[in-house]
């Protein structure tokens, strides 16, 4: 898959409208309709339709740039409303109903600029977690506005955070509204300190420091089974500005594998649905993505612990932001895999490859 993916891909879509760099793309389908909503440094959050690649809503209430976009899963699942949630340097997280034109909600009790967001896999996305400039990661309870939880200890700003996946065995807890804790969920969080660090959620105490960038994380990803990669839900991966791509074993405490080839600061990472031939010539190998300023993607095959294949962005946009995996749902599209990679890029346009 991979092979064919970086062979015979083209450009499908494009999506224009941004002025400065897309810092966070996010996809959902809603009510039938497949949405992209993308958050820059042009201080707007923008959503576009996906079929079509025309934009049907754009938001300018941030005075800052914004850093991270998010479809909310608990308003669509709980009041079937279409809203994302923001985050920014201007210090807030806002709530954006996108089929309304308003906004909702605004989170203000971070000190600075307000970097990375992610909402729980547990309780309906009640709970979203942020991570700051101000040192910290907080949790919040969506449904009443409140802050629940703070995270200390590192030692510099917060730029990116992930919670743990769903568990199989927790999905009859799923549905307990108001029980955060007790079902072994931790937030990992990067920072400008070089570290990347696991939070126990019920007791907001520090669990793993890993250390071993040379420079700050700018995005860290949780795995999951669902991933395919073995032992998938006990990893994480983090991309950096030492231009490095990093795995890590939550068991051990360990770095796992360390990927070089990118030239310039890693600003997404993804466990990537695409997988290749094991280095014996048969079976298959996991694969994981990223994406950096030096205005490529890169693949890497983990068991062979490589470099699989180069994407390169187009020459005009100096590098790439975000990026996202997901699948298109309109007919025209003749990707055999159905895999499509979408990112944003540092002069605006956002681009679906498949």
């Amino acid at each position: 898959m991979l092979d064919t993916f970086c062979s015979s891909s083209k450009l499908l879509k494009t999506f224009e409208g941004h002025s400065f760099s897309v810092n966070s793309i996010s996809s959902s389908k809603c009510n039938g309709n497949q949405f992209l909503c993308s958050g820059s440094s042009d201080r707007t959050v923008r959503v576009w339709d996906v079929e079509t690649t025309k934009q049907i809503q754009s938001f300018d209430g941030h005075s800052d740039f914004v850093d991270c976009t998010k479809f909310s899963p608990y308003h669509y699942h709980n009041h079937r409303q279409n809203v994302i949630c923001s985050s920014s340097a201007d210090k807030t997280i806002r709530f954006w109903d996108f089929k309304d034109n308003k906004q909702l909600q605004v989170f203000n009790d971070h000190t600075l600029g307000v970097c990375g967001i992610e909402f729980s896999p547990f309780n309906g996305g009640r709970y979203l977690c942020s991570g700051s400039s101000d040192k910290t990661i907080r949790l919040w309870d969506v449904e009443t506005s409140k802050s629940l939880h703070v995270f200390n200890g590192h030692r510099y700003g917060v730029l990116c955070v992930d919670i743990s996946p769903l568990e199989s065995y927790d999905n009859s807890k799923s549905n307990s509204i108001g029980v955060i804790g007790g079902n072994g969920y931790t937030i990992c969080s990067g920072s400008w300190d070089t570290t990347v660090c696991t939070w126990d959620i019920e007791t907001a105490k520090r669990l793993i420091v890993f250390k071993g960038h040379e420079d700050c994380v700018r995005c860290v990803k949780y795995g999951s089974n669902e991933s395919g990669i073995i032992g998938g839900s006990d990893t994480i991966l983090s991309g950096s500005s030492d231009k490095s791509v990093r795995s890590w074993d939550i068991r051990s405490g360990q770095q796992i594998q360390v990927f070089k080839g990118h030239t310039n600061s890693v600003y997404a990472v993804e466990y990537s649905p695409l997988v290749t031939k094991d280095n014996r010539g048969f079976g298959l190998s996991n694969v994981i993505c990223s994406g950096s300023s030096d205005n490529t993607i890169r693949f890497w095959d983990i068991q062979g612990n490589k470099e699989s294949c180069v994407l390169y962005g187009d020459c005009n946009e100096d590098g790439i932001c975000s990026l996202q995996f997901f699948s298109l749902d309109y007919k025209n599209n003749d990707n055999s895999s159905n895999v499509n990679l979408c990112y944003g890029s540092e002069k605006g346009p956002i681009h679906i490859w498949g």
